[in-house]
């Protein structure tokens, strides 16, 4: 069953079907229940594509993040989905890995299901070298592309964001503050957001007058129980710290860890902060000290700011929000 076998049985024309369907209300009603009546008896279900070329919208927005399993993007994955939904809008997930060729990839693909917009998750999608980012740039010429915790300077470009430098400035200086002056900054990765945490803790350490070691600023991505080896591989190099600021809860849990194999104490002995306020931060023993960087707010705001470019509404092409940090049992400032 199709479009035009509805309009045989209904006996009207195949565009007044097509109006029916997409909500026209230049349909009588009685013409309407008649388009209506046939459509529930022989259980037609429109076509999305077909209908989206009718209102020139799929309702439907494409959202891209590196990795699903990280705890951060999983929750902007459901607090995206949950905000679209409330404003009658689907979505569809790609997972992209980290590989530039990939992400290139899976953009071209949701351009090609004519999805609304993109949404991309992370700041692992801007390149360094801004020649990399021309599929982004690309695809803005298209639909409205936001960036959720990551900026470029483009037209039809939009960033919402949290100010990660500022916020490690904060948990780095309010360790200083307390007295703890050996801080070790442990990080995944020099994405734009990893960047702006790792300048943070510098000018930190430096507004209050304290040495940059390059032996404090180390840069690990493995599991769990690796970072833990790597903390313990430090130990034996001589590096001596203590507290550990990170990038994320994954890492600090790794310092937990590895403060427990040392038999250290937390925080008397060593201080931790974690990055993202993750459930992490309370599943572990002592409860990790995070800083909070509102993913949630992050969202809405971003599917806000999607909503008013639908409604030609002026937006701004960059909105930041500060950081919290949430207070826990592995710090004692």
């Amino acid at each position: 069953m199709n479009i035009y076998d509805i309009s045989k049985a209904a006996g009207v024309s195949i565009a007044t079907v097509s109006r029916v369907i997409n909500g026209s209300s230049s349909v009588t009603e009685k013409t309407k229940q008649k388009v209506l009546s046939v459509i529930e008896e022989y259980g037609y279900t429109p076509n999305a594509f077909a209908r989206g070329l009718g209102l020139n919208t799929m309702q439907t927005i494409g959202i891209m993040c590196p990795d699903s399993s990280d705890p951060y993007l999983a929750d902007a994955i459901y607090y995206l989905e949950r905000e679209l939904r409330q404003n009658n809008y689907d979505s569809i997930l790609c997972c992209t890995g980290y590989q530039l060729s990939t992400k290139e990839k899976y953009l071209k693909l949701l351009l090609s299901k004519r999805v609304d917009a993109v949404i991309l998750i992370g700041s692992n999608f801007i390149e360094a070298n801004d020649k990399n980012n021309k599929y982004i740039y690309d695809a803005s010429k298209e639909v409205p592309v936001i960036l959720l915790n990551g900026y470029l300077e483009g037209a039809n470009i939009y960033s919402t964001s949290c100010d990660d430098y500022q916020a490690v400035y904060d948990a780095v200086s309010s360790l200083i503050n307390s007295g703890i002056h050996k801080i070790l900054y442990l990080f995944h990765s020099l994405s734009y957001s990893g960047i702006k945490k790792l300048n943070g803790y510098k000018a930190a350490m430096t507004a209050h007058n304290l040495e940059l070691k390059e032996e404090y600023m180390q840069q690990f991505s493995g599991t769990i129980h690796e970072t833990k080896g790597f903390l313990l591989k430090l130990r034996e190099d001589g590096v001596e710290f203590d507290a550990i600021v990170t990038s994320d809860d994954s890492l600090a849990v790794s310092a937990i860890k590895y403060a427990k194999a040392c038999n250290i104490s937390i925080p008397s002995q060593l201080s931790i902060i974690g990055y993202n306020n993750s459930i992490m931060a309370e599943c572990c023993e002592p409860e990790l000290t995070s800083v909070d960087n509102k993913v949630e707010t992050l969202c809405i705001q971003s599917v806000s700011t999607l909503m008013r470019v639908f409604e030609n509404s002026n937006v701004p092409a960059k909105t930041m929000f500060s950081a919290d940090i949430v207070k826990r049992a592995t710090t004692r400032f």
